[in-house]
This record gives C-alpha cells, structure tokens and sequence, in this order.
C-alpha cells in the first residue's frame, strides 16, 4: 500500500521504497485557494520515517471504511494512498481574527476502504469524547482534530479592565458534541493567528 506525505517531512527511507508525485483531487479548486496540488508518495518494500521541525507526538488513526475526520491545517503527517484528502476554508468574520480571509480544515475519508491517518500534535495529544449537546472551549490553536459530527464556533469575549477602558479580545473555538476532539499541549503560534 503506498502512503502519501508532505514534502519537507520525511526524515529517512529504504533505498527499495519509490518516490513520485501524487496529484490531490480538486486541483483548481486547490490552486485558487492558494493550498498544494500535489504530495509526495511513496511505494514499495521497506521502511520509512517522517518527522515535523517541533517537539510533539505522532498521532495514528485508524479511518474505518467511510469514517471522516477534520484536521486542524498544518497538522496532516501522512496517510495511506486509500484515504482521500481535502479542504474546507472556514469563513467569518470571528475566524478573520486568525487571519485576513479566515483558515483551512483538512478533510480525510476512508471512501475506498479502511487506512490510516498520522497526524503531528505539539506538545502531548489526547483526546477528549463529547456527548450529545457537550461543549468544550479550547484555544484556537490547540484543537489538533475534530469527528464531523462535532460542531466548531468562534466565540469572542470582550474583556474590559474599566482602567483607562482598556478592552482585549479573548477568543475560543467552541466544540459542541456528539464526537471526538483532539487537543495538543501546546502550538506553534503562526504570525497569521496574530
């Protein structure tokens, strides 16, 4: 089975395992937007290794035949050649604070079959299981996955300190359940979330 991978992450590889181009589905949906067309892919015997330029764990998940899963951008590892990879750009005008035009979710489906998904999370990774109607406010930068089902809304508090009318914006992704949320320790703070 051949898996798929961003180019910049692998670390080391057989020299018996084959490395090409794989064209992603929606190319000019892709390029409009500004995101990749293509991935790496590798195929063959043997072993390899990838790694992200941070400190943090390597989450496996395993995509039932079917089964989808939203990831938060810049957090896609690798995957096997059966799961299908695309995006959607979330708007807003909560979302704008992350950056001019709001920010991309990855999505994986297991639509040919059962595969697996490795993400990268900063710092540790678990996973938190929300019930029908349970919410969960989580940094925005700190969410790491979400199941579909699981509903992400901006919420914006403005804080005042009455001194001198001193007002910050304090702002979360809130998750409203039923499903999975994965939530990493710590982030890379990108100058777009400023």
């Amino acid at each position: 089975m051949s898996v798929y991978f961003e180019h910049h992450i692998l670390l080391w590889k057989n020299t018996t395992i084959r490395i090409q181009l794989k064209a992603l589905k929606g190319m000019l949906k892709r390029m409009i937007a500004g995101m990749q067309i293509f991935v790496t892919e590798a195929s063959g015997q043997g072993i390899i290794a990838f790694s992200r330029d941070g400190p943090g764990h390597i989450v496996p998940i395993h995509l039932k035949h079917g089964e989808e899963l939203h990831v938060r951008e810049h957090q896609f590892l690798a995957a096997t050649g059966n799961i299908d990879y695309s995006f959607e750009r979330v708007r807003g005008l909560a979302t704008m604070l992350f950056g001019q035009s709001g920010f991309f979710i990855d999505k994986f489906h297991g639509h040919t079959g059962e595969g697996v998904l490795w993400l990268h999370g900063y710092g540790n990774v678990f996973e938190k299981v929300l019930g029908p109607g349970e919410q969960i406010d989580i940094e925005p930068g700190g969410w790491l996955y979400k199941d579909p089902t699981v509903r992400m809304d901006t919420v914006v508090d403005r804080l005042t300190s009455g001194l001198f009318g001193a007002t910050v914006n304090f702002v979360v992704n809130r998750f409203t359940g039923p499903g999975r949320v994965g939530i990493q320790s710590m982030y890379l703070h990108m100058p777009s979330e400023e």
